[in-house]
């Protein structure tokens, strides 16, 4: 195996034995066939006379499957192989012109290939010059995080077929010979994209569930039984509630879940606790003394280190782990969780492991609400400057850098985040600035775009030439391909002077790391009283 798609990778260089995610090599293998094929499938699609929404869908959900912490079943990954491969050879059928079709359109691991053959084909390390490996890897990234955001709109109902179309053609573009700047501007371009997905995801959750609201959240538990809830899929989130209704089963989200909390439309549910816990790397401890039923709806599984919660542990949509129960539903369908809800009532409730609320809601309708109360706060100098710590958590000793960050800022700033690297921050209850809490919680990942919408608002407020010159400043943490579609899409925006750790990608070679410092001057992390100075001070 060789995986160095998440922040995690072993010595910053790779995975080449296990993934520190807990992934085998069998399963890192098994994802980069369904990568390779999926390229094919792709191919072949963009020759289609006609759109065939089941392969753009395949498509879509092959790419989300393989993020990280999402699917650790190697039985799951090679039916999704399989039924990669009967579309392709369908559609097949449908086209006119065969002839100089590329090598994976023509593929089939079924009909026989050699280990040195696939090892040729396959995998991160096929493309021998790391430059264009690195740039090809960048936008497969990107395009892992836009297709999770763009399915997670389409359960929902909604669609972009361009968004569709730009996947399915940029994957065949990343077999092509393109040099170094072609695949620079493609870079840019799935950023652009990447808005796009976000964008559409935004209006499926707030056209269904309403416009986040700031909301103080719970995060103590109540004496009955309970479900916990985790990833970033509100559509699950809406039917768990209906089903669970009168049942005297409560519900809990946990880490990305939160901010299903500040929607108006699951407040009228009475059983909707709250939230339990922190960020996805502490479940193994929050999950074994939750003592219900666990829902995870995306990524972020963490492996077991026992059975403690296994027989409680229950996955959906792209989400797999050997051993856990799976809620199968099709895109749009009604799930059936009622083995959850039966499991749950035989449960202990959740053992309290603190106390009190925590306060989010800030998508850009509500600080779009707040707006002359911010311009005011900016004009008079009471906020000296935004900073943007949105992104992802995660378990190693050096992302305890982004709580000094934030505990060190001057009291004059104001944190906008999005994503799990709020629980590094939104328990230190860092108060106000003449109401405004310091910590504006936008929501999930994809509610970067909330966070991107607020600056462009400021822009034309300030009557501003260049984004660049609004008094916000970026220092964001990344973890896995959401991530890079997020840093993808704000460099697309035009968005310069970004801060990213707590280490940049080891996927980025020496030269297009050059690329990044030379055209949007990003940097990484030093010092916590370095960056405030290089950002806040300066």
């Amino acid at each position: 195996m060789f995986c160095y798609q998440c922040q995690e990778t072993a010595k910053n260089k790779g995975c080449t034995v296990k993934g520190v995610c807990g992934k085998t090599a069998e399963v890192s293998d098994m994802q980069d066939l369904l990568i390779y094929v999926t390229k094919g499938l792709a191919q072949v699609n963009n020759r289609l006379e006609e759109k065939n929404e089941m392969i753009d869908a395949q498509i879509a959900d092959n790419l989300f499957t393989t993020i990280t912490n999402a699917n650790f079943n190697v039985e799951n990954l090679e039916e999704a192989v399989v039924r990669t491969l009967d579309l392709k050879k369908e559609a097949m059928e449908k086209i006119s012109h065969k002839e100089n079709l590329p090598k994976e359109a023509l593929f089939d691991v079924r009909e026989g290939l050699s280990e040195e053959a696939k090892k040729e084909y396959i995998g991160v390390l096929a493309t021998e010059d790391e430059d264009i490996r690195s740039l090809r890897e960048l936008i497969t990234y990107g395009l892992k995080g836009m297709a999770a955001y763009t399915r997670h709109a389409n359960v929902l109902g909604h669609e972009d077929q361009e968004v569709h179309d730009f996947i399915s053609d940029t994957l065949e573009k990343i077999t092509q010979d393109l040099d170094v700047d072609a695949l620079v501007a493609l870079t840019l371009k799935t950023g652009e994209f990447g808005v796009k997905a976000m964008a559409l995801l935004d209006k499926a959750n707030t056209s269904r569930f309403g416009n986040p609201e700031i909301t103080e959240v719970n995060i103590g538990t109540r004496n009955n039984p309970g479900i916990l809830i985790s990833g970033h899929d509100l559509g699950d989130m809406e039917e768990l509630l209906k089903q669970t209704e009168g049942t005297g089963v409560d519900v809990y989200t946990h880490s990305e879940m939160l901010p299903a909390n500040y929607y108006p439309a699951f407040k009228k549910y009475d059983h909707f606790v709250g939230n339990y816990g922190g960020s996805w790397w502490h479940q193994k401890e929050e999950f074994a003394s939750f003592n219900g039923p666990i829902l995870m709806t995306t990524n972020c599984i963490v492996p077991p280190k026992d059975d403690s919660y296994l027989d409680r542990l229950y996955t959906t949509g792209v989400a797999s782990y050997p051993g856990a129960k799976f809620i199968p539903g099709e895109i749009g369908a009604d799930k059936d969780f009622s083995s959850l809800i039966e499991q749950a009532k035989n449960c202990q409730p959740p053992v309290q492991i603190e106390e009190g609320t925590i306060i989010g809601g800030f998508a850009h309708n509500q600080i779009f609400a707040l707006a002359d109360k911010v311009v005011d706060a900016i004009k008079s100098g009471a906020i000296r400057k935004f900073v943007v710590m949105g992104g992802c958590d995660g378990r190693q000793s050096d992302r305890n850098y982004y709580e000094e960050f934030a505990a060190a800022l001057p009291e004059d700033t104001v944190i906008l985040t999005a994503g799990c690297a709020k629980y590094r921050y939104n328990k230190l209850h860092l108060g106000d600035i003449g109401g405004i809490p310091r910590v504006l919680d936008a929501g999930q990942c994809n509610d970067s775009y909330s966070l991107a919408v607020t600056a462009l608002k400021l822009k034309e407020i300030f009557g501003l030439e260049d984004i660049n010159e609004l008094p916000i400043a970026y220092n964001i943490a990344w973890y896995e391909q959401k991530a890079v579609i997020v840093f993808l899409a704000l460099l697309s925006l035009g968005v310069k002077n970004i801060h990213l750790g707590p280490t940049l990608p080891a996927f980025l070679s020496e030269n297009v790391v050059n690329v990044l410092v030379e055209n949007f001057n990003v940097g990484k992390n030093s010092t916590v009283e370095e960056d405030i100075e290089k950002l806040i001070m300066a």
